[in-house]
């Protein structure tokens, strides 16, 4: 549904993305992980078809996004990082006016979403919150049911009830088959709604990584109490990865070797056993370049 085939933009100071080349299928919530200014926000603009690119294609259902934009604006719901209101309008004037100018409405599907999100569309834009204009771009972006969505930073700006709902409501629209393309910055969200996630740094693409594959690559951290320093020295003398943290006290760091796991545990007269999840956040960090925050 949404295809990008060396995608390329490079701006006169020099940065940008470089030689982007990624698929998202129908039904599939891909996540797209950077840090900031990794080109996250690019490549969204590229399939907008807001940006000329330096070489290269973007499409959405087969459709060119910089030359038939129009044809894919009335399938598409976009939030955007940064959303441009009118500040004298009432929330329900701004969701009015983008019904008028898409064509389409669906009112009881926006009904649903202002439930959902509590919003309060009689309040003027200009004196709502940070977190309640996102409601209002989020309403905004589903209330058409779109088949594909583009969202930038959704949850930025929400409280962590309105975090949750927000998950409720991708994993409502996987159900319903919707293909989706969410940049975040919260591994938490990534890790409850994305069936792969594509990973960016410095233009470039550096990996993309099914979720339930990464689940299951977690490493685990134990932290082993021995009985005396004798014990903790073989293990620190044995083939695992091991680091001493107090007295008699030492972490174990273990992947898919548990059988030999086990064994070099049964050796030593252990008196306490702790475990460590790797955390999704900790596993991206590699891809980052930051592997030990």
């Amino acid at each position: 549904m949404i295809k990008l085939q060396s995608l390329t933009k490079i701006y006169p100071n020099g940065k940008g993305i470089f030689d982007l080349t990624f698929e998202i299928r129908k039904g599939e919530v891909f996540g797209y992980l950077g840090p900031n200014g990794a080109g996250k926000t690019t490549t969204i603009r590229h399939l907008l078809g807001f940006l000329n690119s330096t070489k290269g294609s973007c499409t959405i259902n087969d459709l060119d996004c910089r030359n038939e934009q129009e044809k894919i604006q009335g399938f598409l719901g976009y939030l955007p990082g940064e959303i441009a209101f009118f500040n004298n309008m009432t929330g329900k004037d701004f969701l009015d006016f983008m019904s008028d100018l898409r064509k389409k409405e669906n009112s009881k599907k926006r009904k649903e979403l202002i439930e959902l999100f509590a919003l309060e569309t009689n309040t003027k834009i200009g004196k709502m919150s940070k977190g309640m204009k996102q409601k209002v771009g989020l309403v905004t972006a589903f209330m058409h049911d779109p088949d594909i969505l583009i969202l930038d930073e959704p949850t930025s700006g929400l409280d962590p009830l309105m975090q949750n709902r927000f998950v409720e409501l991708i994993n409502g629209e996987k159900k319903l088959n919707k293909t989706i393309l969410m940049s975040s910055h919260s591994f938490e969200e990534i890790n409850r709604t994305c069936d792969r996630v594509g990973i960016i740094n410095e233009g470039k693409l550096v990996a993309v990584e099914d979720i339930q594959q990464i689940k299951a690559n977690q490493r685990k951290t134990y932290i082993i109490s021995v009985s005396d320093s004798q014990n903790l020295k073989k293990i620190l003398n044995s083939d695992f990865e091991c680091k001493k943290i107090d007295e008699n006290i030492v972490k174990i760091v273990v992947e898919n070797n548990y059988n030999d796991f086990i064994k070099l545990l049964s050796s030593f007269d252990i008196t306490g056993i702790d475990v460590e999840n790797q955390t999704l956040e900790q596993i991206f960090m590699k891809y980052y370049g930051k592997e030990n925050l």
